[in-house]
């Protein structure tokens, strides 16, 4: 008969991991109580992100919603079908997508820290080690809203992680399976992983061929990726084509400080280092514990530690490489590959989060093996203690989780329009209309949070309709409001109290995306703003800061 496996017959380094796991879940729960007790602060909530990737998922629930709406229909057709076919799941058991997008960063979060440990130890068989590159991690997170934002985005980390444990366990199958959710959830995480297999078939130490099995895996990966990736490649969503290089130039947005769509600087170090075309590296070494990763390869280089091993930690270096290679692919194919950014900046914080802590434990191993040659294990006690200070409470000097929570503070009008019909469209130049598809659950004619250019299909329909919105808004003909009102059968219109003072034209982020409207003068009162003057008998809701004018009223006499 089996003997029954229980505590007291596990070799003590199997106990001492499960601790040290134990331990480190602990610490990603305690760092993401934060962010849930925020997402559940108001009754109004939602991540920034979330209002381009999860209002329209409303559908799931009520399939009326958004009738012949091209914001919600954009999005829905970009968004990868895992992560759709997630939250359809999840609908179907009754959970809202928007109460689902709070749901989901806590597991995701507590399942991101335990790959890493469980990646860690198999790199260096090191349980301390392990727990520090999650801790790193957890805290690098915590401080950005990559999983807070329940996205996409929210699935590289684990998907990453899985892939490389695959690897460094020799799955090929696995590997090849890990491959085909990273398509269903995040595909350019498939472009990574392909030159990463690609890269590991050379073993750059020997300048020799890596062995055979690699070859293997790597033939399983790609014919996965292939299979995954060629739907996206065959497929049109029908908003094409993707935004060229001269095209992005041309558009005042790309340059425009605060926009969302802003990709070029005038600094060339902020271009290639920062924003969404640089390798955003200052969010890798977030924590800044995180920049003595940078030291490992000196110390793997020169280094005595037994945690050291150059062939085990060979992943990293790679996974670098492979990061590389397709950030500059990115850059020379603007915009066919997305955003450039993509590529490093979560890989990179994957790879300096295990560096850092790997490199931490051997500086502490190495420093006690000279304090206990210089009898100076008081200093190095002392040592230790500032540097584990210095990790674990490294988000008290932040101020804070990041997560980018949006708060909707107009109540009421949003109960004004939800009990409006299903099918009304509601155009407005304010801010609070990135709110309304969320919070409201009605359709929008336009928005800064939707207007995103990398589809040209689509994003052309969306600046003619900003610049048609803001004609008609500040125009002094009435023939051109009401002109604009019948083409887009607008039924509500949403007005901030300042909308017709000089500084709100020259700081609203849709009128800067045509600065012929943002910088001219409004020559005096225009036909909307005579008409609402006049007279109240169209102002279907009204608070302090803004008027929600019922627009089909303002085409009669």
């Amino acid at each position: 008969m089996f003997a029954k496996l229980n505590r007291s017959n596990l070799p003590p380094q199997v106990m001492s991991a499960r601790l040290w796991l134990l331990a480190t879940l602990m610490v990603a729960l305690i760092y993401s109580w934060p962010m849930v007790r925020e997402a559940f602060s108001a009754p109004d909530v939602i991540q920034d992100d979330a209002r381009q990737h999860v209002f329209w998922m409303q559908r799931f629930l009520n399939p009326g919603l958004f009738p012949n709406d091209l914001i919600a229909d954009y999005f829905q057709s970009v968004a990868p079908p895992g992560y759709k076919s997630l939250y359809w799941l999840a609908a179907q058991l009754g959970i809202s997508p928007l109460l689902f997008h709070k749901l989901l960063p806590l597991p995701l979060m507590l399942l991101t820290a335990g790959l890493c440990f469980t990646l860690t130890l198999q790199l260096v068989a090191n349980p301390i080690a392990a727990a520090i590159a999650s801790l790193l991690l957890v805290q690098g997170l915590g401080l950005t809203d990559a999983i807070v934002s329940a996205t996409p985005k929210a699935f590289i980390y684990p998907l990453l992680l899985a892939l490389l444990y695959s690897l460094a366990r020799g799955w090929r199958w696995g590997t090849a399976a890990i491959i085909g959710l990273q398509g269903l959830f995040y595909p350019q995480l498939v472009l990574i992983s392909v030159v990463l297999l690609l890269v590991r078939l050379v073993d750059w130490r020997r300048w020799q061929l890596a062995p055979r099995h690699r070859y293997t895996t790597a033939a399983l990966g790609i014919g996965v990726a292939l299979a995954v990736l060629l739907p996206y490649a065959l497929q049109s969503n029908g908003y094409g084509p993707t935004l060229t290089l001269a095209g992005a130039r041309s558009l005042p947005e790309m340059t425009l400080p605060g926009s969302r769509a802003r990709f070029f600087y005038d600094d060339p170090a902020t271009y290639w280092l920062k924003g969404r075309s640089g390798l955003r590296l200052a969010t890798a070494l977030t924590p800044v514990t995180n920049a003595l990763g940078l030291l490992l390869p000196v110390l793997v280089w020169r280094g005595r530690s037994p945690l050291l091993k150059p062939q085990s930690l060979a992943l990293l270096p790679q996974l670098t490489a492979a990061s590389l290679v397709m950030f500059f692919a990115a850059h020379l194919l603007l915009f066919r590959l997305h955003l450039p950014s993509r590529y490093t900046q979560h890989s990179l914080r994957v790879v300096l989060s295990l560096a850092a802590a790997i490199a931490i434990v051997a500086l502490i191993d190495g420093g006690w093996r000279w304090a206990c040659l210089a009898w100076h294990r008081g200093l190095m006690l002392v040592m230790t203690g500032i540097l584990a200070a210095i990790v674990l409470l490294y988000p008290l000097w932040t101020g804070g989780p990041t997560t980018a929570y949006q708060v909707g503070q107009e109540t009421a009008l949003y109960g004004v329009l939800r009990q409006q019909p299903e099918d009304i469209l509601v155009a407005s130049l304010s801010s609070e209309a990135n709110n309304l598809p969320s919070f409201a659950g009605r359709s929008i004619l336009v928005g800064s949070e939707y207007a995103i250019p990398y589809h040209t299909g689509y994003y052309q329909r969306i600046r003619d309709r900003v610049r048609r919105l803001i004609e008609a808004q500040y125009s002094p003909d009435p023939e051109v409001l009401q002109q604009f009102i019948r083409d887009y059968r607008v039924t509500h219109w949403l007005i901030d109290g300042n909308a017709f003072r000089p500084r709100y034209r020259q700081t609203n982020l849709l009128l800067q995306m045509f600065p012929e409207f943002a910088a001219a003068d409004a020559g005096g009162p225009s036909a909307l703003q005579r008409r609402l003057a006049a007279s109240e008998d169209c102002v279907a809701f009204r608070q302090r800061r803004r008027v929600l004018v019922d627009a089909p009223c303002l085409l009669e006499p």
